[in-house]
C-alpha cells in the first residue's frame, strides 16, 4: 500500500514525457539559432581583451582572491547574458521563440556590417583565430541545452512539443543525444587521426562510460525513479550508447579521410533497413524476454549514431586537423562550414518530407562569426563546460534526480519551476568553473 502513491505519481511522470509529436521544422531551426546567437553576443559585448586577463589553464598554482573574484564575476555575467536569454525562450518566451530568434539574427548581421567595417581583419591568413574555438562554442552550446532540457521537461511552463517525440516528428531535445555525439566526434582522437590505441587503453577509456550506465540503471531502479521506455528501452541509456560507439570505434578503425564515406554508408544502410519492416519494429509495443527486445531502441540507434560519430569524424579532420588545410584563410574555412550547415539543413527537410521524418542538424555555422569579427577566445562558460562535458552532464543528470525526488515537478506552478530552473543552472554553472578553476578534469571519452 505504501508504494502505490510513487508508483502512481510515477506513472503520471513518464506519461507527461510520453506519446508526444514535437514541433515543427521552423520552430526548430528558431530555437537552434538562439543558443549560438547569444553567445556571439556575448563575445563581441566582452571586446578584444575579454580573456587576456582571464586564468591560465595550466596555473601550477590557485590565483589569489583578485582572480577568483575576476573568474567568477565574468562567469556570472556570461551566465546572465547566455543561460538565462535561453532559459526565459525555452520556457517563459517559447511562444515567441521564432520572434526572438529573428530578432537576435537581425541584430548580429546589423553589428556584423557594423563591426566589418571597422574590421580587425588587416591581419593576414596565418593570424587570423582557429575555428576550432567556435568548435567549443558548438560543444559546449549542446551540452548547456541538453542539461537545460533534462529538468525543464518535467515542468509544465517547457512546452510539450519541445520534449522528445514518440516516434515520428522532432522537438528540440531530438537534437540533443545526436549533437553531442558528433560534437565529441569533431575534437575526437580518430578526427586528430591518433588511430593507435592498446586493447588496454580502449577498454581503459570506454569501462567508465559502462559503469555510469550501469550506476544509472542501478539507481534509477533502486529509488524507483520514472523512465520512459520508449526512449532507450527498459535497460539502456545514453552512456551506454557512448561506450557502444567507442567500442565500434575501437574494434573498426577508418582512417579519418574515409569517416565521411563510412558514415554515409552506414546511415544509407540502417535508413535502408529502417524503410525495410524495422520501424515498425522499433515503435511497435512488441518486447518479448529477449535483452535485445527489452532495449531495442538503444540498440538499433548505435548505427544510426555510430554513422553520424563518422561523418563528424571526417568534418573534424578536414575542417581542423587535416595537415593539406592548414594553409587556409579562416575565411575559406567559415565558408565551408556555413555550405556544410546549409546542405545539412536542405538534406534534413528532403529527408523529412520524403523518406522518413528526421532531426538531427547543426548550428555551428552561427558561431563562427565571433572569430570571424573578432579576436576574442572562449568564454569563462565556455571553458568551463568544455573542460568537463561529459562530468557536466554526469552532474545534470544528478541535481536533475536530486530535484524529481524532492518536488512534485507536474503540481509546480510557473513562478516555482522556473526559480527552480534558475537555481538548477546556476549550480550547475557554478560547480562547472569551480571544477574548470581548481585544475579538475574528468575525461570519459
Amino acid at each position: 500500500m505504501d508504494d502505490e502513491p510513487i508508483n502512481a505519481h510515477k506513472l503520471l511522470k513518464e506519461q507527461f514525457v510520453s506519446n508526444l509529436t514535437g514541433s515543427s521544422l521552423l520552430e526548430i531551426a528558431a530555437l537552434s539559432t538562439v543558443v549560438p546567437a547569444v553567445v556571439v553576443l556575448r563575445k563581441w559585448s566582452c571586446g578584444d581583451n575579454t580573456r587576456k586577463n582571464s586564468l591560465k589553464k595550466n596555473d601550477d598554482a590557485l590565483p589569489g582572491h583578485k582572480g577568483f573574484v575576476h573568474y567568477f564575476s565574468t562567469l556570472a555575467i556570461d551566465y546572465l547574458s547566455i543561460v538565462l536569454p535561453v532559459l526565459l525562450i525555452f520556457t517563459v518566451l517559447a511562444e515567441w521563440a521564432c520572434a526572438c530568434a529573428l530578432s537576435l539574427v537581425m541584430l548580429i548581421s546589423i553589428l556584423t556590417m557594423f563591426k566589418r567595417s571597422r574590421s580587425h581583419l588587416k591581419a593576414g591568413p596565418n593570424e587570423l583565430p582557429l575555428l576550432r574555438a567556435d568548435i567549443s562554442s558548438y560543444r559546449v552550446s549542446v551540452v548547456l541545452v541538453t542539461c537545460l532540457c533534462i529538468l525543464a521537461v518535467d515542468f509544465k511552463i517547457f512546452p510539450r512539443r519541445y520534449a522528445k517525440a514518440e516516434t515520428y516528428g522532432c522537438g528540440i531535445m531530438d537534437l540533443g543525444v545526436g549533437s553531442f555525439v558528433v560534437a565529441n566526434a569533431l575534437v575526437s582522437r580518430q578526427a586528430r587521426n591518433f588511430t593507435a590505441m592498446t586493447w588496454n587503453k580502449a577498454l581503459m577509456s570506454i569501462s567508465p562510460l559502462i559503469f555510469l550506465g550501469f550506476a544509472r540503471l542501478i539507481s534509477t531502479s533502486g529509488v524507483d525513479y520514472q523512465v520512459h521506455v520508449g526512449e532507450y528501452g527498459v535497460h539502456w541509456n545514453f552512456f551506454f550508447t557512448l561506450a557502444a560507439i567507442s567500442i565500434l570505434t575501437s574494434v573498426i578503425r577508418i582512417h579519418p579521410k574515409y569517416c565521411g564515406l563510412a558514415g554515409l554508408l552506414v546511415l544509407t544502410g540502417f535508413q535502408t533497413w529502417l524503410s525495410f519492416g524495422l520501424n515498425e519494429y522499433l515503435i511497435s509495443n512488441e518486447r518479448n524476454g529477449g535483452i535485445i527486445s527489452q532495449n531495442k531502441e538503444g540498440v538499433y540507434s548505435i548505427f544510426g549514431y555510430w554513422g553520424m560519430y563518422l561523418i563528424g569524424v571526417s568534418l573534424g579532420y578536414n575542417l581542423f586537423f587535416d595537415n593539406s588545410s592548414k594553409g587556409k584563410s579562416r575565411s575559406s574555412q567559415v565558408v565551408k562550414v556555413w555550405v556544410l550547415a546549409a546542405s545539412f539543413w536542405i538534406m534534413a527537410i528532403i529527408l523529412d518530407s520524403y523518406v522518413e521524418r528526421v532531426s538531427r542538424r547543426m548550428v555551428i555555422s552561427i558561431l563562427t562569426l565571433a572569430g570571424f569579427i573578432s579576436y576574442e577566445k572562449n568564454l569563462v562558460l565556455e571553458d568551463a563546460f568544455n573542460q568537463n562535458m561529459l562530468g557536466s552532464f554526469l552532474l545534470a543528470n544528478i541535481l536533475t534526480g536530486v530535484v524529481n525526488l524532492s518536488v512534485d515537478t507536474l503540481s509546480a506552478s510557473s513562478g516555482t519551476a522556473f526559480m527552480i530552473l534558475l537555481v538548477y543552472s546556476f549550480t550547475l554553472c557554478m560547480i562547472a568553473a569551480l571544477a574548470q578553476f581548481c585544475g579538475i578534469r574528468m575525461k570519459f571519452w
